[in-house]
C-alpha cells in the first residue's frame, strides 16, 4: 500500500520541486497507471505529501504528530478485502497520519463498513467499533468518546438542520468520523444525508465522502441520485475498481471473472 500511495505522489508532485525517491519505478504497471483521470493533482493534503516523500511512516515509528482527517477519508476499502479490518486500517492510515487518533479513526470506519458489508445496522456497527476501540486503552479516548456523541445525538435529533456544534467541524479525524455517522444515522435517503455532511462551514467534502460510504455500503448504487453519477468525473473507472473488489473479495457471486495479476500488480 505504501508503493502504491507514492505511485499516487507522482501524479500529485509531478512539475514540483517536491523530491520523490528515484529508486520508485516511473511505470508500475497495472490498468490504473494508465488512466487519465488518476494523473491529476488533486490539491493533495500536505500531511500525505510530507509523509509520503519521507517514505511513509508505521504506527511504531510515525513520522508526524497529524490526527488530520486524511487517513479515515480514504480507508473505506478495507472494509471489504480483509479479516481484520480495524488492525489493517490503523495500519494503512498511519503511513501518513501519526497520532494514534488520526489512525484509531480510519480503523474503527474501516470496522464499521465491514460490520455493515456484513449485514449489520450502522447503530450495530458503531458499537462494533467502540469496543474494538477498548483494545486500545488510553489511545482511543478521542475516537470513542467523538462516536458515542455521534450516537447520542443523532438519538434525539427528530429534524436535522444542520451539524450539531457537539461534533465539531470535520478538520480532524475523529471529527469528521462523528460528523459522518451523525448524517448516516439521520438520513432518510442518501441524498438527504449527503447534502447535510456537504452543508456546514467545516472539512465538508471529506465529510461528504464518508457519510456517502456508510450510506452506499447501506443502501447500495441505486440509491445514488442518477443525476449524481451522470457528470461523475472517472465514474467508470470507478465503478469498474469497484466491480473487481467484489469480484476478488466478495461473498457472491458477482458475474465478473477475478481480476489477474498484470491488472493489479503489487506496485
Amino acid at each position: 500500500m505504501t508503493r502504491s500511495y507514492l505511485r499516487w505522489l507522482r501524479a500529485q508532485v509531478k512539475g514540483s520541486e517536491v523530491p520523490v525517491d528515484p529508486s520508485f519505478p516511473e511505470e508500475p504497471g497495472g490498468w490504473l497507471s494508465s488512466e487519465p483521470v488518476l494523473d491529476a493533482c488533486r490539491a493533495p493534503g500536505r500531511t500525505c505529501v510530507s509523509a509520503l516523500v519521507q517514505g511513509g511512516g508505521r504506527r511504531s515509528a510515525p513520522l508526524n504528530g497529524s490526527k488530520g482527517c486524511g487517513g479515515v477519508m480514504r480507508i473505506a476499502p478495507v472494509g471489504l478485502v480483509t479479516d481484520d479490518p480495524f488492525e489493517v486500517g490503523c495500519d494503512l492510515a498511519a503511513i501518513t497520519h501519526g497520532h494514534p487518533t488520526g489512525y484509531l479513526a480510519a480503523g474503527a470506519f474501516a470496522l464499521i463498513v465491514s460490520r455493515l458489508v456484513a449485514g449489520a445496522a450502522l447503530v450495530e456497527a458503531a458499537e462494533t467499533a467502540l469496543l474494538r476501540l477498548t483494545t486500545a486503552g488510553e489511545d482511543a479516548r478521542e475516537t470513542a468518546a467523538a462516536l458515542r456523541v455521534a450516537l447520542e445525538t443523532a438519538e434525539e435529533t427528530r429534524s436535522p438542520e444542520g451539524i450539531p456544534g457537539a461534533l465539531g467541524r470535520g478538520w480532524i479525524a475523529e471529527e469528521a468520523l462523528a460528523i459522518a455517522m451523525y448524517c448516516a444515522l439521520v438520513a432518510s435517503d442518501f441524498e438527504a444525508g449527503v447534502l447535510l455532511a456537504v452543508n456546514h462551514g467545516g472539512d465538508s467534502d471529506s465529510t461528504g465522502a464518508l457519510t456517502g460510504q456508510l450510506l452506499g455500503t447501506l443502501w447500495g448504487l441505486d440509491a445514488v441520485p442518477g443525476s449524481w453519477l451522470a457528470g461523475l468525473e472517472g465514474r467508470d473507472v470507478i465503478q469498474t475498481l469497484a466491480e473487481d473488489l467484489a469480484a476478488q473479495f466478495g461473498d457472491f457471486d458477482s458475474g465478473r471473472p477475478v481480476p489477474d495479476y498484470e491488472r493489479y500488480p503489487p506496485w
